[in-house]
């Protein structure tokens, strides 16, 4: 993609900079070539070969990385323009050396698998969506021991009041009162020292716990219409966690995500998508990784300038 922050070009200049003299400290006889394949996505880039390696030496080394056989590698030798400068078919040229070729730093070996039966065909080898997940059923799961539902089942049997839901805000408020003890400030509404121990304690409990008033809670604060409100389509933005900033580019609901949610258009590739949802339905335009779906909460409006990277924001360090 292009590259239209400054900065950013700078720095590109300056990590590219020796790439004309990235093969001078090689011995004179020695190559680095990448290798492609046919059926694979991966590329094995740099494989140091000597020029008076043969054709078979380089087809045996294809064999150990990709699992295509010497007799079904048809390879091409490509220039670093990716043209075809060279065919050598299966079972041919197997004794020539590879310098024959007047092969050069950069260039690549791409194999064609000949076999229509090849164990990497269609992605095999790579696509992971070929390969059949496990699935647990309800019963299975819920017949099975040392689970969390059958933990809570257990809880649920002592206690006829407890549920998830509730030992998780007790949980969660146990861990921040022994935090602020640490810190030695004040402890939460509820809370106070044991005399014997020194250890943090409740000392009342909080009125009947709801969770159907936690559900309505959580919706209003992850996914209502209401948490977006008041952003606009063109406002800069800094968005967390991290402190990414941006330009709003959507906002509103997005069924596949379900809620209502704020579209941002990153400076940087700090994103996890391009303006589309899986790859589907597209709310805004973006170069991929430079997109995001954020919940209004997470999102600050305001005079936020896309930041110059090279510049020392510390002043306490030189």
């Amino acid at each position: 993609p292009t590259i239209t922050n400054d900065d950013l070009r700078a720095l590109q200049s300056y990590v590219t900079a020796a790439d004309s003299t990235q093969y001078s400290t090689l011995a004179a006889n020695t190559v680095l070539l990448d290798f492609t394949h046919s059926n694979l996505k991966q590329r094995h880039i740099e494989q140091r070969l000597d020029k008076s390696s043969t054709i078979d030496d380089v087809r045996m080394k294809i064999h150990q990385k990709t699992g295509t056989p010497p007799c079904d590698q048809h390879l091409q030798i490509r220039n670093g323009f990716g043209v075809v400068v060279a065919e050598i078919p299966p079972n041919s040229h197997d004794s020539t050396k590879i310098g024959y070729f007047s092969i050069e730093n950069g260039w690549a070996i791409h194999c064609v698998d000949t076999n229509p039966f090849s164990s990497s065909r269609n992605g095999s080898l790579e696509n992971t969506n070929l390969v059949e997940k496990y699935r647990m059923s309800e019963d299975d799961y819920d017949a099975r021991e040392g689970t969390l539902r059958d933990w809570a089942r257990k809880q649920k049997d002592r206690d006829a009041a407890f549920t998830l839901a509730k030992h998780a805000r007790e949980f969660s408020e146990a861990s921040e009162a022994m935090r602020q003890a640490k810190l030695g400030l004040e402890l939460p509404k509820g809370w106070e020292y044991d005399e014997t121990s020194g250890r943090p304690v409740r000392v009342q409990q909080d009125e009947e716990f709801d969770d159907s008033k936690l559900k309505d809670r959580v919706y209003a604060v992850d996914g209502g219409p209401e948490t977006v409100v008041g952003f606009e389509v063109g406002q800069r933005c800094e968005v967390q966690p991290g402190g990414r900033r941006g330009r709003i580019e959507f906002i509103g609901e997005v069924v596949e995500l379900s809620g209502y949610w704020v579209g941002v258009r990153f400076d940087e590739p700090v994103g996890r998508a391009d303006g589309s949802v899986n790859g589907g339905k597209r709310y805004f335009e973006a170069q991929p990784g430079f997109g995001g779906f954020l919940r209004g909460k997470n999102v600050q409006v305001g005079d936020f300038p896309e930041r110059n990277i090279l510049e020392d924001e510390s002043e306490d360090e030189i």
